[in-house]
């Protein structure tokens, strides 16, 4: 590897290029984690470059407000994902190219990738040639490439091989690689060989979300994420179904993707139309009063590296009900800020939503201020000291979230 440019002292402005290959107005985990931690950067005054694939046809250098923060962002000229209801993707060809371009004028201090798939790869590899600092971020899933790709189930080992060939390249040029739980980077490390990854939570700024303790709220349970198959919110929906008439229990799904469709018809078939509703994307504000106004946040999810979702809701007080897998068990405290169930098992998801949804208000309360008391450790605080030491090649040691400052 060419030697690395000359560390930054602490406290000094960095000119940071963070390269996304999903980015703001995109709505996913990776593009707002990608989105918080730029805004942040920013607004401790270093100097703060976006790489990511233009959202339309409209391609080029822009300066834009995300998370309330002005930031330079170069869009790539990009292609749609025709399988998928918004993905767009640069163009892999010229990806080696463009990245020159933009490392040659802004010479930055430090990259920050957050994919090997494009945008990652030819920033990785143009920013090794320039001795430039490298750090990535993986928020890859086999299941999240699955889904869309369209590829014949006889193939789909074949496919997820090489796409963790093709990670364990890009995230090998890296000085530092990071992914948002222990879990998630001993996951990383299996499949692709590397070595001391570190777990650093994406983050989350609790003062944004307001927790609600009221006694009497309604059975409202909530989901927020993607509406794709990784999610099994069909699962969630036919617990719902099972669930007692006398709880009258409703669910709101906030978010939009690919099975919207699929699953608003599933919930017409089981004929749930009365107490299912789907909001499709929602503004900032609006998501926070769908949380706020829930009694219990549903994740049935497979595939989480972490769920930022999950930390917004335990942010808004409120007692998760997670699948036990990936990362949910990092944030669901079983029997304490919530439960953990069998993933893909209605009966499960469905018996521990009846628990959240009658038990006395003592004990709900206990879980809703456990929500609260266990998303302290992921202050994003944390997150940006850390992030900002890698920048400048020094050696951290991994946040742990369990422990507060308290």
């Amino acid at each position: 590897m060419p030697e690395q440019s000359a560390s930054k002292r602490t406290g000094e402005p960095m000119r940071i290029l963070i390269g996304c290959d999903t980015f703001g107005p995109n709505v996913n985990g990776a593009a707002k984690f990608a989105e918080r931690l730029a805004a942040g950067l920013v607004s401790r005054g270093h100097d703060v470059h976006i790489v990511a694939p233009a959202a339309s046809r409209k391609h080029g250098t822009f300066v834009e407000t995300h998370e309330g923060a002005r930031m330079t962002v170069h869009r790539l000229k990009s292609y749609r994902w025709y399988t998928h209801d918004w993905l767009r993707f640069a163009n892999p060809l010229r990806i080696n190219q463009n990245s020159a371009v933009i490392l040659d004028e802004f010479k930055p201090d430090v990259v920050h990738f957050q994919s090997h798939i494009i945008v990652g790869r030819g920033l990785s590899i143009e920013g090794a040639k320039r001795g430039i600092r490298l750090i990535g971020t993986n928020h890859f899933m086999p299941e999240n490439l699955l889904d869309f790709a369209l590829i014949p189930k006889f193939l789909q080992n074949w496919a997820v091989k090489l796409a963790w060939a093709a990670a364990a390249r890009t995230f090998g040029r890296a000085e530092a690689v990071t992914t948002p739980t222990r879990k998630a980077a001993n996951f990383l490390e299996e499949y692709t060989h590397l070595e001391d990854v570190h777990a650093i939570s994406c983050g989350i700024d609790a003062h944004h979300y307001t927790p609600v303790f009221d006694e009497h709220a309604a059975n409202k349970i909530v989901f927020v994420g993607r509406v794709t198959g990784e999610k099994k919110i069909d699962v969630l929906i036919r617990a719902v179904k099972a669930l007692p008439e006398e709880l009258s229990a409703t669910l709101e799904i906030v978010g939009g993707g690919d099975l919207l469709h699929h699953h608003k018809q599933l919930v017409h078939q089981l004929g749930l139309d009365s107490r299912v509703t789907f909001t499709g994307y929602v503004t900032d504000e609006q998501l926070r009063t769908a949380l706020s106004t829930s009694k219990v946040f549903a994740m049935p999810s497979i595939a989480e590296l972490q769920s930022i979702a999950t930390m917004e809701a335990m942010a808004s007080g409120l007692p998760v009900v997670g699948a036990n897998a990936m990362a949910l068990p990092h944030l669901i405290h079983d029997g304490e800020n919530g439960f953990l169930f069998e993933p893909n098992s209605v009966d499960e998801l469905t018996a521990k939503l009846e628990q959240v949804l009658t038990m006395p208000w003592p004990e709900l309360e206990r879980m809703k201020r456990a929500s609260l008391a266990f998303i302290r450790g992921h202050d994003i605080t944390r997150t940006l000291d850390t992030f900002e030491a890698l920048y400048r090649g020094e050696q951290v040691v991994d946040p742990d979230p369990e422990l507060t400052d308290d």
